[in-house]
Protein backbone atom coordinates (compact mmCIF):
# COMPACT_ATOMS: atom_id res chain seq x y z
CA UNK A 1 0.00 0.00 0.00
CA UNK A 2 1.51 3.53 -0.99
CA UNK A 3 0.23 6.62 1.14
CA UNK A 4 -0.36 9.41 -1.20
CA UNK A 5 1.18 13.30 -0.47
CA UNK A 6 0.52 16.51 -0.99
CA UNK A 7 2.40 17.38 -4.17
CA UNK A 8 5.86 18.14 -3.86
CA UNK A 9 9.49 17.80 -4.87
CA UNK A 10 10.60 17.22 -1.17
CA UNK A 11 11.01 13.46 -1.81
CA UNK A 12 13.79 14.15 -4.21
CA UNK A 13 17.19 13.46 -2.52
CA UNK A 14 18.90 17.03 -3.53
CA UNK A 15 22.46 18.25 -4.07
CA UNK A 16 24.47 19.64 -1.43
CA UNK A 17 25.76 23.01 -2.66
CA UNK A 18 27.92 25.92 -1.14
CA UNK A 19 27.39 28.86 -4.07
CA UNK A 20 29.53 31.31 -3.62
CA UNK A 21 29.55 34.97 -4.98
CA UNK A 22 31.72 38.00 -4.86
CA UNK A 23 30.03 41.19 -3.42
CA UNK A 24 31.30 45.01 -3.60
CA UNK A 25 32.22 44.56 0.00
CA UNK A 26 32.67 40.85 0.92
CA UNK A 27 32.22 37.83 -1.37
CA UNK A 28 28.98 35.18 0.09
CA UNK A 29 28.19 31.55 0.45
CA UNK A 30 24.89 30.04 0.31
CA UNK A 31 24.42 26.62 0.87
CA UNK A 32 21.38 25.45 -1.82
CA UNK A 33 19.55 21.90 -2.79
CA UNK A 34 17.29 23.64 -5.91
CA UNK A 35 20.69 22.71 -8.18
CA UNK A 36 20.82 21.06 -11.16
CA UNK A 37 22.38 20.12 -14.42
CA UNK A 38 19.92 21.04 -17.82
CA UNK A 39 21.84 20.18 -20.75
CA UNK A 40 25.45 19.39 -21.43
CA UNK A 41 26.09 21.11 -24.91
CA UNK A 42 26.63 24.06 -23.54
CA UNK A 43 26.89 22.66 -20.51
CA UNK A 44 24.39 24.34 -18.23
CA UNK A 45 23.18 24.57 -15.15
CA UNK A 46 19.89 25.99 -13.07
CA UNK A 47 20.02 27.20 -9.69
CA UNK A 48 16.41 28.23 -7.28
CA UNK A 49 17.47 30.80 -5.03
CA UNK A 50 14.62 33.46 -3.61
CA UNK A 51 14.95 36.71 -3.57
CA UNK A 52 14.82 37.67 -0.19
CA UNK A 53 18.36 35.97 0.23
CA UNK A 54 21.12 37.97 0.64
CA UNK A 55 23.10 36.07 -1.81
CA UNK A 56 20.06 36.76 -4.58
CA UNK A 57 20.32 40.17 -5.48
CA UNK A 58 24.46 39.50 -5.05
CA UNK A 59 24.80 36.95 -8.13
CA UNK A 60 22.39 39.43 -10.33
CA UNK A 61 25.05 42.37 -9.54
CA UNK A 62 27.68 39.65 -10.21
CA UNK A 63 26.34 37.76 -12.79
CA UNK A 64 28.18 34.83 -12.02
CA UNK A 65 28.61 32.40 -9.40
CA UNK A 66 30.77 29.48 -8.26
CA UNK A 67 29.13 25.95 -7.32
CA UNK A 68 31.37 24.31 -4.80
CA UNK A 69 30.44 20.70 -4.03
CA UNK A 70 31.53 20.16 -0.64
CA UNK A 71 32.42 16.56 1.07
CA UNK A 72 31.26 15.74 4.22
CA UNK A 73 34.26 17.46 5.92
CA UNK A 74 32.37 20.63 4.99
CA UNK A 75 28.89 19.52 6.72
CA UNK A 76 28.60 21.73 9.42
CA UNK A 77 29.98 25.00 6.58
CA UNK A 78 27.19 23.72 4.61
CA UNK A 79 24.56 23.94 7.60
CA UNK A 80 25.95 27.37 8.85
CA UNK A 81 25.52 28.74 5.29
CA UNK A 82 22.42 27.37 4.62
CA UNK A 83 20.87 28.95 7.78
CA UNK A 84 22.59 32.29 8.68
CA UNK A 85 22.43 35.07 6.92
CA UNK A 86 25.73 36.89 4.95
CA UNK A 87 24.13 40.03 5.93
CA UNK A 88 24.95 39.64 9.35
CA UNK A 89 28.09 37.19 9.11
CA UNK A 90 31.50 36.64 6.65
CA UNK A 91 30.63 33.04 6.08
CA UNK A 92 34.24 32.35 4.80
CA UNK A 93 35.70 33.26 8.26
CA UNK A 94 32.97 31.69 10.36
CA UNK A 95 33.16 28.79 8.52
CA UNK A 96 37.01 28.59 8.45
CA UNK A 97 36.55 28.21 4.62
CA UNK A 98 39.16 29.84 1.72
CA UNK A 99 38.30 31.73 -0.78
CA UNK A 100 40.16 31.16 -3.74
CA UNK A 101 40.27 33.35 -7.46
CA UNK A 102 38.26 31.54 -10.10
CA UNK A 103 39.84 31.25 -13.54
CA UNK A 104 37.10 32.47 -15.40
CA UNK A 105 34.32 34.24 -13.03
CA UNK A 106 35.02 37.71 -10.68
CA UNK A 107 33.51 35.16 -7.67
CA UNK A 108 36.33 32.82 -5.53
CA UNK A 109 35.81 29.46 -5.60
CA UNK A 110 35.96 27.60 -1.99
CA UNK A 111 39.56 26.19 -1.86
CA UNK A 112 38.58 23.24 1.13
CA UNK A 113 35.81 21.64 -1.79
CA UNK A 114 36.44 19.07 -4.00
CA UNK A 115 34.93 20.44 -6.95
CA UNK A 116 34.55 24.00 -7.96
CA UNK A 117 31.97 24.82 -11.30
CA UNK A 118 32.28 28.34 -12.41
CA UNK A 119 29.23 29.47 -14.15
CA UNK A 120 28.20 32.55 -15.92
CA UNK A 121 24.20 33.59 -15.32
CA UNK A 122 22.49 33.40 -18.70
CA UNK A 123 19.00 34.20 -17.46
CA UNK A 124 16.95 34.75 -14.29
CA UNK A 125 13.53 33.07 -14.35
CA UNK A 126 10.46 33.34 -11.86
CA UNK A 127 9.26 29.85 -11.20
CA UNK A 128 7.41 30.65 -7.52
CA UNK A 129 9.02 31.12 -4.39
CA UNK A 130 12.32 30.99 -5.67
CA UNK A 131 13.88 32.81 -9.04
CA UNK A 132 15.74 30.31 -11.37
CA UNK A 133 19.44 31.47 -12.19
CA UNK A 134 19.99 29.96 -15.59
CA UNK A 135 24.05 29.30 -16.04
CA UNK A 136 26.52 27.95 -18.45
CA UNK A 137 29.33 26.27 -16.91
CA UNK A 138 32.94 27.74 -17.56
CA UNK A 139 34.91 26.12 -16.14
CA UNK A 140 35.09 22.98 -13.93
CA UNK A 141 38.26 22.73 -11.04
CA UNK A 142 38.33 19.10 -9.06
CA UNK A 143 41.00 18.26 -6.80
CA UNK A 144 43.59 15.35 -7.88
CA UNK A 145 42.46 13.65 -5.17
CA UNK A 146 39.66 12.48 -6.16
CA UNK A 147 40.90 11.50 -9.35
CA UNK A 148 42.17 8.58 -10.45
CA UNK A 149 45.26 7.52 -12.79
CA UNK A 150 43.10 7.82 -16.26
CA UNK A 151 41.24 11.24 -14.62
CA UNK A 152 38.09 9.84 -13.70
CA UNK A 153 36.35 10.99 -10.66
CA UNK A 154 35.99 8.48 -7.43
CA UNK A 155 32.59 9.36 -6.00
CA UNK A 156 34.09 7.34 -2.95
CA UNK A 157 36.97 9.51 -2.50
CA UNK A 158 35.14 13.60 -2.62
CA UNK A 159 32.94 11.61 0.49
CA UNK A 160 30.40 13.74 -1.17
CA UNK A 161 26.54 13.88 0.78
CA UNK A 162 23.09 14.62 -0.09
CA UNK A 163 20.40 16.33 1.54
CA UNK A 164 16.72 14.88 2.42
CA UNK A 165 14.05 18.09 2.21
CA UNK A 166 11.39 15.98 3.27
CA UNK A 167 13.08 14.34 6.27
CA UNK A 168 15.62 17.79 6.87
CA UNK A 169 18.04 15.25 6.87
CA UNK A 170 21.69 15.13 4.79
CA UNK A 171 22.84 11.61 4.09
CA UNK A 172 26.64 10.03 2.42
CA UNK A 173 26.55 8.86 -0.75
CA UNK A 174 26.55 5.17 -0.81
CA UNK A 175 27.89 1.96 -3.06
CA UNK A 176 28.97 2.46 -6.29
CA UNK A 177 25.97 0.26 -8.50
CA UNK A 178 26.47 -1.66 -11.63
CA UNK A 179 23.85 -2.19 -13.97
Amino acid sequence: MKKELKPTTAVVPCPVVLLSVAGEEKSNIITLSWVANVCSKPPTVVAGIRPQRHSYEMVKNAGDFVLNIPSIDQIDAAEFAGTKSGRDFDKFKECNLTPVPATKVQSPMIGECPINIECKVIKVENAGAHDVFTAEVVAVHIDESVLDDKGRFIPSEARLFTYLPLNGEYWSLGEHLQA
